[in-house]
């Protein structure tokens, strides 16, 4: 079988596990009342109706991820014939091995956030500082292993120019990067079907990349994800039947940047990312200007209607589904740019 009849496989086996999954996840979770409590602050006030819709759903996808992605794997191997007995061969699989388990890590602290939110019935999980200090330990784990198993590296990659070896330093910086991206994809989980939406389109990008660098066995991870998203997404669109949760966005959050960083090109994960990117960076400029302007005039002035961004254009009237096809579309965009400067240099 050819590399894209694998990939494919992969993917039409993570949709159907994800989809069907549904079927006895979501009764279960209504069952034991594990819904979504909604402060009305972080949103529109209509999405207040959203109380108590079952979260935990990305376990949907997180699952037929784990599946499809190891079956995927070891259909391409043996369909290789891949020397068992060659480095290349391990730090591949432990590299795809790695990004499995950073993403089940992230998606750890993703599930004791919505369990403390649920068991104290408010929107309250872990603090910050309890994210950020897990978060960080989980980031130079995975940095370490990328170093053991084959990406050296410590230059930064822009396609057109890369950087010195920067030792020490690259991992210094790539930590809050990382902890940057993956709750930067957090954060694009306000709407239905949104987030799902905008990763689905970023692992297919991804799954093009793998293809034009050789990182073959990755996209089995790529493909997996991209299925499990469509899978999930039959459940979260508008009106949602079920919530990813931190659960499934911390999740999909260190896959996003747990790929980007295995292809060790910073520009394409940057362009790749650049929709959860926009989202957190909205955040960042109405509170820093709300606070700018009330220390200088007394009363806190804002840019956009309400953040992240998707909230302003649901405020503007935007449909959720004209939001989720246009920032998905959006996404698209932005990853055909990440793949054509990927040919060019």
């Amino acid at each position: 079988m050819s590399f894209w009849i694998i990939n494919l496989l992969t993917a039409l086996i993570s949709f159907g596990i994800a989809a069907v999954s549904g079927k006895w996840l979501v009764p279960f979770l209504h069952k034991i009342k594990f819904g979504q409590p909604i402060k009305t602050e972080d949103g529109p006030q209509w999405h207040a109706k959203k109380q108590g819709t079952p979260t935990m759903g990305g376990f949907m996808f997180i699952i037929s991820t784990v599946i499809a992605c190891m079956g995927g794997y070891w259909t391409y191997r043996i369909n290789s014939g891949l020397d068992v007995t060659a480095a290349a061969t391990h730090h591949a699989f432990y590299r795809l091995l790695g990004v499995l388990i950073f993403s089940l890590l992230f998606g750890l602290i993703g599930f004791i956030d919505d369990y403390t939110k649920v068991a104290r019935k408010n929107n309250d999980g872990l603090s910050a500082v309890q994210k950020i200090i897990l978060q960080t330990i989980f980031s130079l784990g995975f940095l370490l292993l990328l170093y053991k198993f084959g990406d050296g590296s410590t230059s930064i990659n822009f396609g057109f120019w890369e950087t010195p070896q920067l030792g020490i330093f690259y991992y210094i910086l790539m930590i809050p990067v990382i902890i940057y991206l993956t709750n930067a994809v957090n954060l694009t989980d306000g709407v239905d079907g949104l987030c799902g939406s905008v990763t689905f389109a970023a692992m297919l990008i991804f799954t093009v990349c793998c293809a034009i660098l050789k990182q073959t066995e990755l996209s089995c991870f790529t493909m997996a994800l991209a299925g499990g998203c469509l899978g999930f997404l039959l459940w979260n669109l508008n009106p949602a039947k079920c919530f990813m949760g931190d659960t499934g966005s911390m999740f999909l959050g260190a896959a996003v940047t747990g790929v980007g960083l295995i292809l060790h090109n910073h520009l394409l994960m940057l362009l790749v990312s650049l929709v959860y990117i926009i989202e957190a960076l909205s955040v960042v400029i109405q509170v820093s200007y709300f606070k700018y302007t009330k220390k200088k005039t007394g009363e806190g002035k804002r840019i956009f209607k309400m953040t992240p961004i998707h909230h302003h254009f649901e405020m503007s009237n935007w449909s959720e589904y004209k939001i989720v096809i246009s920032f998905s579309l959006a996404g698209i965009i932005f990853g055909v740019l990440g793949i054509v400067t990927l040919l060019a240099f």
